[in-house]
């Protein structure tokens, strides 16, 4: 006989057995939410809401475009100038250049790594220390200025994954996806969303680095020759350092590349009169190490007695002999002081 205060499975089955307060409750039993299911329903607590907005939204950032054409022509201008004018200089001006843009952002991101110390790293892989890592990552910026690989080359996602050297994730997809939906864009506006879209992505020096030179790589892809970067900390970190609406954004970008731009013909100018001269002040002297010393204070801001026996290819008498004579006749300065590991420059 069964016992009436006894209940079986079957009997719970049937409705005929106590409920217990850990069964699954039904839909229906749900009283705290709305009836309809809408998200948007009158009756819902008026908490707020997440934003739902693009970060980048290309109709904004088109309409800031817009706005700015006046001041985005006149960087054209110029950098077309810059352009033309690095086509007529010595081969390795470029790579001048690149150093002292690698520099500039390294002092921005917070590793202060100067000319001197870059050059010699680049150069000769000296003058490393407890700072290794930065002079890396700086190292990985004058190559990525100088290799004339935009991060679009090839599409963004395989482009922007190969430029930075490593297998595509969720963090380049997304990024690819917010500049393929901006590409009816001016190259500089794609520079300034991407430079913004990939810091967004991450922290760190490192992602800082990567951000400034895969836009200065894709902004240079505006002009007609290829390999070409467009300079954005020669002038300062204007560019840099924006913040607030696509406008206020765009245009800090506009302006610190522009000034960037200028700052790298006015010291294209001084490159181009300090070859001229020198080139003139050294006619009476018939050997080859000179002149292959002045190609060389082109190319490089700062230059050590190896890297210039290693560059030239002459004995290291006959190197120490030449500098002192491009000293003595005021065409390079000596800027360390020192008797050993002393480092020159161009004078001018």
């Amino acid at each position: 006989m069964r016992n009436k205060h006894q209940y079986y499975k079957e009997d719970a089955e049937d409705g005929l057995g106590l409920v217990s307060p850990f069964d699954p409750a039904e839909r229906d039993d749900l009283w705290f939410l709305p009836e309809t299911g809408d998200e948007d329903a009158p009756d819902l607590a008026p908490l707020p809401r997440a934003d739902r907005r693009l970060l980048f939204d290309p109709v904004e950032w088109a309409r800031a475009q817009a706005d700015l054409a006046a001041e985005l022509a006149a960087l054209c201008l110029n950098f077309g100038a810059f352009e033309e004018r690095l086509a007529g200089i010595a081969q390795g001006a470029r790579q001048r250049l690149a150093i002292r843009e690698a520099a500039e952002l390294s002092w921005w991101v917070g590793h202060r790594i100067g000319v001197e110390r870059l050059t010699l790293w680049v150069g000769s892989r000296s003058g490393g220390g407890e700072d290794n890592l930065a002079l890396l990552q700086s190292g990985w910026a004058v190559r990525r200025l100088m290799a004339g690989q935009g991060p679009a080359k090839g599409g963004w996602p395989e482009g922007i994954a190969g430029f930075l050297g490593y297998a595509p994730t969720d963090a380049t997809e997304e990024l690819a996806e917010v500049m393929q939906a901006a590409q009816y864009l001016h190259p500089v506006t794609q520079s300034a969303i991407l430079f913004h879209a990939w810091r967004i992505a991450g922290q760190g020096a490192a992602r800082d680095t990567e951000a400034v030179v895969m836009a200065a790589c894709h902004g240079g892809t505006m002009g007609r020759r290829q390999g070409q970067f467009l300079p954005v900390a020669l002038a300062g970190m204007t560019a840099l350092r924006a913040a607030g609406s696509a406008h206020s954004r765009l245009a800090a970008w506009i302006s610190g590349a522009d000034a960037a731009v200028l700052a790298a013909l006015m010291q294209l100018d001084r490159l181009t009169a300090w070859h001229a001269a020198a080139r003139v002040a050294l006619a009476d002297l018939s050997g080859r190490t000179p002149h292959l010393l002045v190609d060389l204070f082109a190319e490089w801001p700062m230059v050590s007695a190896p890297m210039a026996e290693a560059r030239t290819k002459a004995s290291r008498a006959a190197v120490q002999r030449n500098l002192q004579t491009l000293t003595d006749r005021g065409l390079i300065r000596e800027m360390t002081g020192q008797g050993r590991y002393r480092l020159w420059s161009a004078k001018g």
